[in-house]
């Protein structure tokens, strides 16, 4: 049983990756969160407005089934298979983010400076999401997928798009973690 209560080791969530991505392949399928929001759009009857959610969105149900299971997934995971609700953390970093003004640093997942029920209701915590939303919801489009799609599968496909995307990624949460978070909260 502490198997499960404890992350699995990379040498086992690694070639389990690999063995779902060889089925995709094998199935002639594409993995990636962000085609999903596209087909929902589509099932919600987008395609009326604009060309691009004009397609068979029915073909694209296995993916949805796909994040129902990762979003069932999570739910067991956190309320069943966790033996803590801390997070693990060096030392230092805690130091760092206090500094930075959060004191729930180490103590949980979603520090509540960030994600605590107060941020949704002030004009700061909105604007906040729809900037960060739209620049998602850009990014993802301009890349041609999303930060899993482009890693996981992309990647695995030996794609160079993707390979340059990722690159991207890194580049992006560098400088945000380094240089405008700092900014913001100090």
């Amino acid at each position: 049983m502490d198997i499960l209560l404890n992350p699995w080791p990379w040498y086992v969530a690694g070639p389990m990756i690999a063995l779902v991505m060889l089925l995709l392949v094998l199935f002639g399928k594409n993995f990636g969160m962000s085609s999903n929001l596209m087909t929902m759009c589509s099932m919600a009857g987008a395609g009326k407005f604009a060309d691009l959610f004009k397609f068979n969105w029915k073909d694209q149900l296995w993916n949805l089934t796909f994040v129902m299971g990762a979003i069932i997934g999570g739910f067991i995971a956190v309320n069943y298979l966790s033996n803590s609700q801390e997070v693990v953390l060096n030392p230092a970093t805690i130091n760092k983010l206090e500094v930075l003004g959060f004191v729930s640093a180490g103590s949980q997942y979603l520090p509540t400076e960030l994600f605590g029920i107060e941020k949704l209701t002030s004009v700061t915590g909105i604007l906040f999401l729809i900037f960060g939303g739209f620049l998602v919801g850009f990014g993802t489009r301009y890349a041609g997928g999303c930060t899993s799609g482009h890693a996981i599968s992309g990647i695995s496909n030996l794609q160079l798009p993707s390979l340059i995307a990722v690159i991207g990624f890194f580049i992006g949460g560098l400088v945000m973690v380094h240089l405008i978070f700092p900014f913001i909260y100090s």
